[in-house]
């Protein structure tokens, strides 16, 4: 049963039963509205308690019934209507999760009671939508509009805690809702309901609504470029105040409606899916996710507390996993540990917010120099300096020290895992874990497997990654691996337009407002300009290793861009020197600003290699960065290093900052048309071909060939490909 329901003496208990997170498809809504109308025409029902089963109220609407005919049949809005017309009081008992749809629901009925460990919020937004059941009308009535705009249009999941202080709720507590929930209904029976009708309430507030709204708006608009959701949701909001409910309610439709036809609900919902797939691991092998078992995890160490080093131990601990820290000298130690306790000290107090014990979901940290240590725990991550041969002395010192079952991983984002795996006595235990920085709040994981991992291993990285609450990819072992690899030929590409005429500001403006959360320079300049110089001179690309007489243009033949080298040369690293592609208010400044000794630079620059200047228009930059990322993404799945498009698309959502609306760069590649895309990358080939990274990828070619079909059906053609390779 869908929904069922039982009898607490004078109150009816009905409980959503559609496991494992009760969505609202349409089976459960046509069920509800049948079991809430027998206990509304029950004689023996006196008031009514609606709750979920396995201790989850509703997670909300059944995405995958988007866009279907089930959408059609009864409508949460016509269940909330009648729920909250009840004359008998219908209490809501909240346990675990209401998201969405789900406190919609809840919202419809007259008081709300919540386990002190649940958490609500309408995170529609976050698929490319808007509440659409009422939610952005009776919220607002209920707890006021900023405090509504700020759940709704960021997609908030707020505590139980933060709901009661809003009055969101009416009562929290430590044991069962559903028995809180039924005492209260019994408390009410017989009270006047219209003012717990919210759709009856009207907004008051101190503030100016009107022009408050309007500063949201444009806050909106910079913070979201280009999504069209968060601005829908404020629309829908702003509704609230100058119509009545119902007209309201025909608003919210039309915007999501106005929403769906944007393509960009589709987009997010590709990505939230995939996001949940890329769990689901296959191995050339033909192992899968569900074909191995994990080893369980009990303690686990760090090596080296610089940036990356804390964001991991501070993620460990966070999911009450005992942490070893080492580092390799008292001062840095002693850094490490003030800046780990300073974190893990705004996580206790986040869990004492919820409701838990001060300290008692956080894993214990011990910091030591010790090596000797380690020789108990179950995995060890390295973290320090991305130097091959630093790295090989810390993993033969591994080898020699842990217990023959424990896991080594290295936190590199780019070197042979190989290499580093060769070093010790069991090269099957060794795996790459790429976390992003900040590691303890980035989602991302790349889990690199080598030739010699075993099954066990990458399903055991996997499942930790999966227990820190991050999303953990699974990619082959290259050189820089799959997102810092796609970087090159796009970073590559940007250098290009700055040396035909565009300014770094142009670039960055056009990679924006196309929905990156960062331009390449601005995130060049973030990261340091330093580290990519390091690695380009330790390849003979710059420095002393050039050989003389070779172009400053050119490298073996191919075309290369020095802008980048002669800015490190000239101590320009970004904001670590307050000054890069851009000038900073102050040395470690976040404020860029366009900086007249590069325009200056680049003109004469120019001129000195008589450059002929044709500059781009946004269009036309979006085109060739996009492009360089989407056509190495097809190269990557012919390499076998990543194992389908969507997993690319994971990796670029989650750790580089690709708008979500759009998909990932290769959804991206097939919203644009595949045989457009190779028609663009083919032309700019053969007018370029000392750039081999723009050469259309052999996998590319044979997809546009047969028309350019839908992403989900590439992977039997990148198997194809593969297996004749």
């Amino acid at each position: 049963m869908a929904a069922t329901r039982r009898l607490a003496n004078t109150v009816a208990v009905i409980t959503i039963n559609h496991p494992p997170v009760n969505a609202l498809r349409s089976s459960v809504r046509h069920t509800l509205v049948e079991e809430f109308s027998k206990a509304s025409k029950d004689p023996k029902v006196e008031a009514i308690v609606l709750n979920g089963s396995n201790g989850k109220f509703s997670a909300g609407a059944d995405i995958r019934e988007f866009g279907t005919s089930a959408v059609k049949t009864v409508s949460l809005e016509d269940i909330n209507g009648t729920i909250e017309a009840s004359r008998k009081p219908v209490v809501a008992a909240i346990e675990g999760i209401a998201l969405g749809g789900g406190l919609e629901l809840a919202l419809a009925c007259h008081y709300r009671v919540a386990d002190i460990q649940s958490r609500v919020g309408l995170p529609e937004v976050l698929i490319g939508l808007l509440p659409a059941a009422g939610g952005t009308q009776r919220l607002p009535r209920l707890i006021g509009i900023p405090a509504a705009l700020d759940m709704i249009v960021r997609g908030r999941h707020i505590p139980a805690t933060e709901a009661l202080n809003l009055g969101l709720v009416d009562e929290i507590v430590k044991g069962s809702a559903v028995d809180a929930a039924i005492q209260l209904a019994r408390k009410v029976i017989g009270h006047p309901l219209d003012k717990r009708r919210l759709s009856t309430l009207r907004i008051s507030s101190d503030l100016n609504l009107e022009d408050f709204l309007d500063t949201t708006v444009e806050k909106a608009k910079k913070q979201f470029r280009g999504a069209q959701a968060p601005l829908a949701c404020i629309d829908a909001v702003r509704a609230s105040v100058h119509l009545p409910y119902h007209r309201g309610v025909e608003k919210e439709r039309q915007l999501f409606l106005s929403l769906w036809a944007t393509g960009q609900p589709q987009a997010q919902q590709y990505a939230f899916f995939t996001e949940r797939e890329a769990a689901k691991w296959s191995h050339p092998s033909g192992a899968r996710w569900d074909t191995e078992e994990p080893k369980l995890i009990r303690t686990a160490a760090v090596i080296g507390l610089g940036t990356m080093g804390r964001g991991i131990v501070t993620s460990l601990s966070k999911a009450n996993i005992p942490v070893i820290a080492i580092e390799q000298d008292t001062h840095q130690l002693d850094m490490g540990k003030k800046a780990v306790n300073s974190l893990l000290e705004r996580e206790a107090e986040k869990f004492t917010q919820q409701g838990f014990a001060p300290g008692s979901k956080l894993g214990s940290v011990h910091f030591t120099l010790d090596f000797g240590e380690l020789q108990d725990v179950d995995l060890v991550i390295e973290a320090v300096f991305e130097n091959m041969e630093l790295k090989k002395e810390i993993f033969r010192k591994l080898s020699s020290i842990c217990k023959p079952d424990a896991f080594l991983c290295t936190n590199t984002s780019g070197l042979n895992i190989d290499e580093i795996a060769s070093v010790t006595n069991r090269p099957n235990q060794v795996i790459g874990t790429h976390f992003f920085s900040p590691a303890n709040i980035m989602r991302l994981l790349e889990v690199v497997r080598g030739q010699q991992t075993s099954l066990t291993t990458i399903a055991t990285a996997m499942n930790l990654g999966k227990v820190l609450g991050k999303v953990a990819v699974l990619v082959g072992n290259c050189p820089l691996f799959v997102g810092n690899r796609m970087l090159g030929p796009y970073l590559e590409q940007a250098s290009y337009l700055l040396e035909e005429g565009c300014y770094p500001e142009d670039v960055d403006r056009a990679m924006e407002e196309f929905g990156f959360a960062m331009g390449p320079f601005r995130m060049m300049d973030l990261a340091g300009l330093d580290v990519g110089w390091r690695s380009r001179t330790a390849k003979g690309l710059t420095g002393a290793k050039v050989p003389p007489g070779t172009p400053a243009r050119q490298r073996l033949g191919n075309r290369y861009s020095p802008l980048a080298d002669i800015l490190c040369e000239s101590g320009r690293f970004g904001q670590k020197t307050g000054k890069g592609w851009y000038q900073y208010e102050k040395v470690g400044g976040r404020t860029a600003r366009p900086d007249p000794w590069v325009k200056d630079f680049l003109q004469k620059y120019r001129k000195t290699h008589q450059i002929k200047q044709q500059p781009s228009n946004q269009e036309q930059i979006v085109e060739r960065c996009a492009n360089a990322l989407a056509n190495e993404g097809f190269r990557i799945l012919e390499d076998g290093i990543a194992s389908c498009p969507e997993d690319i698309d994971v990796i670029y959502n989650n750790g580089y900052g690709w708008p979500k609306y759009r998909g990932g760069p290769m959804y991206y590649a097939s919203f644009v048309g595949l045989p457009k895309m190779f028609d663009t990358l083919e032309k700019y080939s053969k007018a370029n071909p000392d750039v081999p990274s723009m050469k259309p990828a052999f996998l590319l070619k044979k997809l546009a060939a047969i028309g350019g079909p839908p992403i989900k059906e590439w992977r039997s053609q990148v198997g194809k490909l593969v297996n004749k390779l």
